[in-house]
């Protein structure tokens, strides 16, 4: 029977050496998805990574033997065994699987309580496995429901007032470690959405000295002139580093940008002024031996976590608010789930019982030599009437039975009847559908994989 399994490695969890080792940047993403689904037990997955989180969602046929694999895949790509992950790495199922996106959708599983950036990333993440072709009708279910939460925990609570996000951290941090920043020389490194945002809260506190340095010099110059300041390369980084006061650095590079020999040489020149760093990329952008240089301050995702209990004080009340509507959203996705579960145990019993009725008039025909047709027909319908009545009662248990329990109590049925396992994927269903009446005829899972890569 077909599961659904999330296993990741967040900032509750992992710390930030760990995190950067699983991250996933932009160009990894696809292939390392279609190093997932070529394991005979994985169907359907997505990979959602950002600089607090990996996390994968996979639908699986055997969930300890996928579960197993899953995770020695992440320690390949860590460059661990997988034993040294298991205190670091959370597994759900099911429901349990389901709930924990919400919740990360909704802004309650972020290091800032609330931030709306988390639900453009999980979008483009879901976006980037629809491109690679690896979900399937449960994850594209998965999915469409946690973001349809999201925006009903945004729209219906105000937990997301105020736009706090780890950028807005970064910026309190560093007028709390310099004091009031208007006439301070910030440097921003990178011109992605982090950046964006990093620009946009100094620009609120007064900044107007600001340089953009990125790869891409359209972006640093777009980024620039929305709030008043130069651009360039990361050719003039150094020049930048000996005049800025805060540097703030956020890029999808793998590699560290800024390196303790150069930074040293930086602050020869600037005759040991200080020098606030603060590194918001996973991947990390700035060598961690920076922080040992004499007038160095190097605060990276890790050490703005203590910056941030005052927020979870500030929003918990919203935040209670926003786990009532995940709770109810849920309710309606377990309620499909289980129904997608249920129905093909039910129909597999159905089967059993009329293929018992059909084995039994082959075996007796040869007696009945004397039997009219009439007859027959008539002692058919009786034994199929027999086995309907027998069903009945656990139909109706089997479909009123709690989510917790029940695909433990559909598989212990389906061992008791010897019904064959349904394989993974065979429920194909249209992505949009909102109930498993919908379902399409049902594929082997190879042809379902064959369709997908296709």
């Amino acid at each position: 029977m077909t599961e659904l399994l999330a296993l990741g490695a967040s900032h509750k969890t992992a710390p930030l050496a760990l995190r950067e080792r699983l991250a996933l940047l932009d160009g990894q993403v696809e292939p390392f998805l279609q190093e997932l689904i070529a394991h005979p037990q994985v169907s359907e997955a997505v990979a959602v990574s950002t600089c607090n989180r990996t996390e994968l969602y996979v639908v699986v046929g055997e969930p300890v033997e996928a579960e197993s694999e899953v995770l020695s895949i992440l320690a390949r790509r860590a460059g661990t065994r997988p034993t040294e992950l298991l205190g670091s790495i959370y597994v759900e199922r099911n429901c349990d699987a389901a709930r924990h996106l919400f919740r990360v959708v909704s802004g309650l599983e972020s290091m800032i309580i609330g931030e709306a950036e988390i639900q453009g990333q999980v979008k483009r993440a879901y976006e980037r496995a629809l491109h690679a072709r690896t979900t399937g009708p449960l994850a594209n279910k998965l999915f469409r429901a946690a973001l349809a939460t999201g925006k009903r925990v945004r729209t219906q609570t105000t937990i997301s007032t105020g736009h706090a996000s780890v950028a807005s951290v970064a910026v309190d941090a560093a007028r709390d470690a310099v004091g009031p920043l208007a006439e301070r020389h910030v440097a921003i490194v990178g011109a992605g959405e982090t950046a964006e945002l990093t620009a946009r809260a100094f620009h609120a506190q007064g900044v107007s000295t600001m340089f953009v340095a990125n790869r891409h010099r359209d972006r640093a110059i777009a980024l620039a002139e929305r709030y008043g300041g130069a651009s360039g390369s990361f050719d003039e980084l150094p020049g930048e580093l000996v005049r800025a006061d805060v540097v703030v650095s956020s890029t999808a590079s793998p590699h560290a940008i800024v390196g303790a020999e150069e930074l040293a040489d930086v602050m020869a020149e600037r005759a040991r002024r200080p020098l606030l760093l603060i590194d918001l990329a996973v991947p990390r952008d700035i060598d961690p031996s920076c922080a040992e240089l004499e007038g160095v301050t190097l605060l990276d995702m890790d050490a703005l976590q203590s910056a941030v209990r005052t927020n979870l004080r500030v929003r918990r009340a919203e935040a209670a608010r926003a786990v009532d509507i995940v709770e109810d959203e849920i309710q309606r996705f377990a309620g499909w789930l289980g129904a997608l579960e249920v129905m093909p145990t039910l129909g597999a019993l159905r089967e059993r019982g009329d293929a018992v009725v059909d084995g039994l008039l082959a075996e007796n025909a040869g007696r009945w030599e004397g039997l009219s047709e009439r007859d027959a027909e008539r002692v058919e319908a009786f034994g199929r009437a027999i086995v309907k009545r027998l069903l009945h009662e656990p139909t109706q248990r089997v479909k009123e039975l709690d989510p917790e329990h029940r695909h433990a109590r559909l598989q212990l049925l389906r061992e008791l009847f010897g019904l064959d396992e349904t394989p993974a994927g065979e429920l194909a269903e249209s992505a949009e559908a909102g109930s498993p009446g919908d379902r399409l005829a049902p594929i082997s899972r190879g042809a379902e994989i064959r369709r997908r890569r296709a």
